[in-house]
C-alpha cells in the first residue's frame, strides 16, 4: 500500500523536509533547528510526523512556533506510512527524507538540492553521514544484499573482513563517501526525492513497517532506469540508534531484510537467504560477545517471517 496523492507543487518550494518522530523530543527539536539555522537559500517547509502522538493529543507547540507542520496519524503507524503521509502533504519540487537523530551542517540541506538540480535524472540522492565526533559513519549508503553478501555474514566474512569490498560487499569497501559516485541504496536517514519521481515510483510500500522500505526504494528506482547519487558535500551528524535499544533494533532491522527477500527474490533464493541469515545470528550469538545477537537469536521467531503481513 502506497501513498500517491496528486502533486501540489507550490511555485519557489525548494523542497518539503520530513521528519518522523517516536519519542525523544530533544532529539527531534535540536534536528528541526539545525534545518532551519543551516538552510539559507533554498525555499523549505518541515513536515514532522508524530507517530508517538495517542489519539486526541495536542501536536507539539515547541515543533508549532518553529513554523514546522505536524502530522498526527494517531499511533504509531511506521516509518514507510508515515513518509507517505507526510508526501501526500507536501508542497515542493523535492522532497527530503531526514531521520529526527540527526544534525544538519554547513548548509546540507541547501547543498543537496543544488546538487540534485545539477544532476537531474538520478532519482535519489544522498548525502554523508558522521558520527558525533566526526568520524565517517558509512550508513548513509549501502550496496544490494544478494546472496553473496549474505553468505559473507553468516559465514562470518564480513566481520572478519569489514569494509572489504569483497567480503563485505554492502558496505562498498572503504570509501569514504567523499567522491560522487552511484551507489545501490540511498539510506532514508538522509535522502532526497523530486516529488515527481516519489510519485512515479508510488512512495514507500507501507508492508515495510520500518527498516527496508528504502533498500525496496533504492531497487525500484533501479528497476526503473535510475541511478541513485551521493552527494559528498551535503553532510549531517547522525547519532545511530539514539530511538530504539539494540535487540529491538536487530528485530526490526531483520524482519526488513527476509521482507526484502521475499519481495524481490525467486522463493527457493529467498528461503536460502533466510536460512544464511539465520545462520550468521546464531553464530554470532554462540561467539557471546555482545548481548544484542544472542537476543536476536532468541527472538528469531519474531523475525524469520519478515514484517508482519509478509512482503511478497
Amino acid at each position: 500500500m502506497t501513498a500517491t496523492a496528486p502533486l501540489r507543487t507550490v511555485r519557489g518550494m525548494d523542497v518539503s523536509v520530513v521528519v518522523v518522530a517516536y519519542g525523544a523530543p530533544d532529539l527531534v527539536r535540536s534536528c528541526i533547528q539545525s534545518v532551519l539555522e543551516q538552510t539559507r537559500q533554498a525555499e523549505i517547509e518541515v513536515l514532522v510526523v508524530d507517530n508517538d502522538a495517542e489519539p486526541g493529543d495536542a501536536p507539539d507547540l515547541g515543533l508549532l512556533d518553529s513554523g514546522c507542520s505536524v502530522l498526527l496519524p494517531g499511533g504509531n503507524v511506521g516509518f514507510a506510512r508515515a513518509v507517505n503521509l507526510a508526501a501526500a502533504a507536501a508542497r515542493g519540487r523535492h522532497l527530503l527524507l531526514l531521520n529526527p537523530d540527526t544534525i544538519v551542517l554547513d548548509g546540507a540541506v541547501d547543498r543537496l538540492v543544488a546538487f540534485a538540480d545539477r544532476h537531474p535524472g538520478h532519482g535519489l540522492y544522498g548525502g554523508r553521514t558522521v558520527d558525533v565526533d566526526g568520524r565517517l559513519d558509512p550508513r548513509s549508503c549501502w550496496g544490494f544484499p544478494t546472496l553473496w553478501s549474505t553468505f559473507c555474514f553468516a559465514s562470518g566474512l564480513t566481520a572478519a573482513a569489514k569494509g572489504n569490498a569483497l567480503l563485505d560487499p554492502e558496505s562498498l569497501g572503504r570509501w569514504q563517501r567523499d567522491t560522487v559516485r552511484e551507489v545501490d541504496v540511498v539510506t532514508g536517514c538522509l535522502c532526497l526525492v523530486p516529488r515527481a519521481t516519489w510519485h512515479d515510483l508510488g512512495g514507500f510500500d507501507e508492508r515495510f513497517f520500518v527498516y527496508g522500505e528504502d533498500v525496496d526504494l533504492s531497487l525500484r528506482a533501479r528497476a526503473a532506469g535510475l541511478r541513485p547519487l551521493l552527494c559528498p558535500d551535503a553532510t549531517i551528524v547522525h547519532e545511530v540508534g539514539a530511538s530504539s535499544t539494540r535487540a529491538d533494533k536487530l528485530v526490526l532491522l531483520h524482519r526488513g531484510k527476509v521482507s526484502l527477500f521475499r519481495k524481490h527474490w525467486s522463493p527457493r533464493r529467498a528461503d536460502l537467504g533466510v536460512q544464511l541469515l539465520r545462520a550468521g545470528v546464531a553464530v554470532r550469538a554462540l561467539a557471546g560477545r555482545d548481548p544484542g545477537w544472542r537476543a536476536l537469536h532468541h527472538r528469531r521467531d519474531e523475525w524469520r517471517s519478515g514484517h508482519p503481513g509478509r512482503v511478497a
